[in-house]
């Protein structure tokens, strides 16, 4: 069964060249605060501009570092079945112990096409390896429906899980309704978390996080006190990092010559521009995502200054592991100055 918290993990860059090095740092940092499990080249990995060479390449390098000390999950989901099932095949082969497959993206499949067309296929072509669908309608503009994953999930041994992400309250109790008590939920979103755990008709098993690649041992102890039914417990953990679930997207009021416009700076850009601010290896998004904005620097700074300032023992796996000073990193402009536009 999975369950617990899974990072989602980010993708470090060194300018257009993934940092491997970096890669295998990171992964380092969330086996030693105690990470559940790892998710390699999910939307916070920025899959959608990774080469397949480089995304099967980081799959092997985290399947290889988490082996005998977490589960690798892979993200193998694409809008090609094909792809996806040569994508699949390659993570099989390098070790990991599930794969990713988000719903298909631009194409626009039903949910009856997403399960006969893209799932199923799968599924039969790798009957030993656990296949969890990615519900996330707001990015990809498909969805896989309670009803057709409850199918998927009678039909095949190896589908018995969820990464919930569609943020709507009903059909998460929907897909629990579907698909019966011993299926597994995950979120996919870190604010709500608390609420799809503690939820009766949801009772998600845990999440997979885009916070934890920078808090790892927090988010895992908010999950395993929740499961324990000690709310009271996690919500005080939670008050002292909650600030930071406003960083998964980042958005601002920017003035043009011709208006003021919504900017919104969508995961991973904010959570990678605080990691390069604190010194871990991130480096920035791969185009067509880019920097933050000025007024978005500034909030993500505050919020983390906050955090610093109420509870700094938050950022304090950060700074020991990465041997970093992260009061000074909060505050000295040489850390960010490359990370904004100048001007909108």
């Amino acid at each position: 069964m999975i369950s617990g918290c899974y990072t989602a993990l980010i993708t470090p860059f060194n300018k257009e060249s993934v940092d491997y090095n970096g890669l295998k740092s990171l992964v380092d940092f969330q086996i030693k605060n105690g990470i559940t499990g790892i998710l390699a080249v999910g939307t916070t990995g920025e899959s959608p501009t990774l080469l397949w060479e480089e995304h099967n390449r980081i799959i092997e390098e985290i399947a290889a570092k988490t082996k005998n000390n977490c589960p690798c999950i892979a993200g193998t989901g694409s809008n090609n079945t094909k792809e996806s099932i040569n994508a699949t095949r390659h993570a099989a082969q390098a070790g990991v112990d599930a794969v990713l497959l988000v719903d298909p993206y631009y194409n626009g499949p039903s949910s009856l096409e997403i399960r006969r067309e893209y799932i199923e296929p799968v599924a039969k072509t790798f009957p030993e390896i656990e296949i969890i669908p990615y519900i996330i309608p707001g990015r990809t503009g498909a969805q896989l429906l309670p009803e057709d994953l409850a199918i998927l999930n009678s039909t095949f041994k190896n589908i018995n899980t969820v990464k919930e992400a569609t943020g709507n309250i009903d059909n998460m109790k929907q897909t629990r309704k579907c698909c019966g008590p011993d299926f597994t939920i995950m979120s996919g979103d870190d604010s709500m978390t608390l609420q799809m755990i503690t939820d009766a008709d949801i009772k998600a098993a845990g999440v997979i996080s885009v916070l934890s690649n920078i808090i790892p041992g927090h988010v895992t102890k908010i999950v395993k006190l929740l499961a324990n039914k000690e709310v009271e417990k996690a919500g005080e953990i939670l008050s002292a990092v909650k600030p930071l679930y406003e960083l998964v997207t980042v958005t601002t009021k920017e003035i043009t010559k011709h208006g003021e416009v919504t900017c919104r700076a969508r995961n991973p850009l904010a959570v990678k521009t605080l990691m390069s601010i604190l010194g871990m290896p991130s480096g920035g998004c791969r185009r067509p995502l880019g920097k933050m904005t000025q007024n978005g620097i500034k909030q993500v700074l505050e919020t983390a200054r906050k955090v610093q300032k109420k509870t700094p023992e938050v950022f304090k796996p950060v700074e020991d592991f990465f041997e970093v000073d992260v009061e000074a990193r909060l505050n000295n402009p040489e850390n960010w100055k490359a990370l904004y536009y100048d001007k909108y």
